[in-house]
């Protein structure tokens, strides 16, 4: 899964500098938030980048790149330093997001049982499945063409490259094995990705010791 992983070129022709950290997690127990999650939240909201670091920025500019507005859809990172206390969800997604708000670095997690093939960050060809709930009900949507979307073999499964998560692959309290997507933009170095995907690696540890991850940088083909 790691190994296959890929960036498109259309992509990485936006933003050169763009790698991303790919971490695979394999026999997590998932569990509701607790005192420990809690206080991994409230350290990070303390410690949290604000939303005009110039970390925040590339990722607003990376959006205008493609034709987005970050002003009306936010790039995921920039979303949850404008949002204190951060939500509580459950213990992966809570160590995650406090690793996220912490680096300035968008962070997406993704339940591996319910994904289909590899995973790649292309442009949208516009008709891929996009799975949401819209007024309490199962929906489909689509990405724009030519927007930045994670998808796999099923469809779009992060729509404006971090905005947007569908639900058939978010992360629940019944994943067991997930896949964790760490972007990356200049000014934030190459360094720093990899601090913060072992700082993220060593909560996963916490939530279960004997976890296996591996990680794999994904340069730009």
């Amino acid at each position: 899964m790691i190994e296959d992983i890929w960036v498109d070129p259309a992509v990485s022709a936006l933003r050169p500098d763009f790698t991303v950290l790919a971490m695979g997690a394999y026999g997590l127990r998932n569990g509701p938030t607790d005192d420990r999650s809690r206080a991994w939240l409230a350290g990070a909201a303390e410690a949290a980048v604000t939303a005009d670091d110039p970390k925040v920025e590339a990722w607003r500019e990376a959006y205008r790149a493609f034709g987005a507005k970050p002003q009306r859809t936010r790039p995921s990172v920039d979303a949850l330093v404008r949002r204190m206390p951060l939500p509580e969800i459950n213990l992966v997604v809570d160590a995650y997001n406090s690793i996220s708000v912490r680096h300035g670095l968008p962070i997406g997690g993704e339940d591996l049982g319910h994904y289909a093939g590899t995973a790649r960050l292309v442009r949208a060809a516009g008709d891929e499945p996009f799975e949401v709930i819209d007024k309490g009900e199962p929906a489909i949507d689509t990405p724009e063409t030519g927007e930045v979307i994670w998808r796999d073999d099923k469809g779009a499964t992060c729509r404006r490259w971090n905005w947007r998560q569908c639900v058939r692959t978010r992360i629940t309290e019944e994943t067991t094995d997930a896949l964790f997507l760490l972007e990356r933009l200049a000014p934030m170095s190459p360094e720093e990705l990899r601090a913060a995907g072992d700082e993220l690696a060593a909560l996963l540890r916490d939530i279960t010791p004997d976890v296996r991850i591996e990680s794999r940088v994904v340069e730009p083909r």
